[in-house]
């Protein structure tokens, strides 16, 4: 997969904000290819491994804790939640305060996994990055952090019942 592949996606006359997006876009699609590659011989998956950090991270999250962590669908999280509950990495077990939900804990099998690679695996994710100096890649951290408040703190859009499309903003 080279640059020049994405090349007629960030062609043209775009504005700011929009080449801004095709560019993280493409960022985030590639650093995901990247770490996929690297995940793919022990069959897990970027996704996966980011469910795993945050369950590490979260002391037994719920399902839905997890979704919004990782800002997707209780579906697709529930879906990697059953792959990892196949695979031995991650332990589902009811909350024994409201059986309807869920809570979820790695296994020792997982943090034995992640001891195992980890140091490689932050090696090689600073080998992506090594293009930037200390400072660029803290302004580049620093600038994402503050789109990804902004975002956060901006109310997601409801489904519509029928069409499953988003509800359009009302009218002014």
């Amino acid at each position: 997969m080279s640059s020049t592949d994405k090349s007629p996606f960030l062609r043209g006359e775009l504005t700011p904000p929009v080449r801004a997006f095709r560019l993280t876009l493409s960022l985030a699609q590639r650093l995901r290819y990247l770490m996929d590659d690297r995940l793919r011989a022990d069959d897990l998956t970027t996704g996966q491994a980011a469910l795993l950090t945050l369950v590490a991270a979260l002391d037994a999250p719920s399902v839905k804790q997890v979704a919004a962590g990782l800002g997707t669908t209780h579906q697709n999280v529930a879906q990697l939640v059953r792959a990892l509950e196949r695979k031995g990495m991650l332990a589902v077990r009811d909350d024994p305060t409201d059986g309807r939900r869920k809570l979820l804990s790695v296994t020792e099998a997982s943090r034995a996994y992640w001891r195992s690679r980890d140091d490689d695996d932050h090696t090689a994710v600073a080998d992506w990055f090594a293009v930037l100096s200390d400072r660029e890649l803290a302004v580049f951290v620093e600038l994402a952090e503050r789109v990804l408040s902004s975002l956060d703190a901006t109310p997601e859009p409801t489904a519509s019942p029928v069409s499953g499309a988003a509800d359009p903003p009302p009218a002014r």
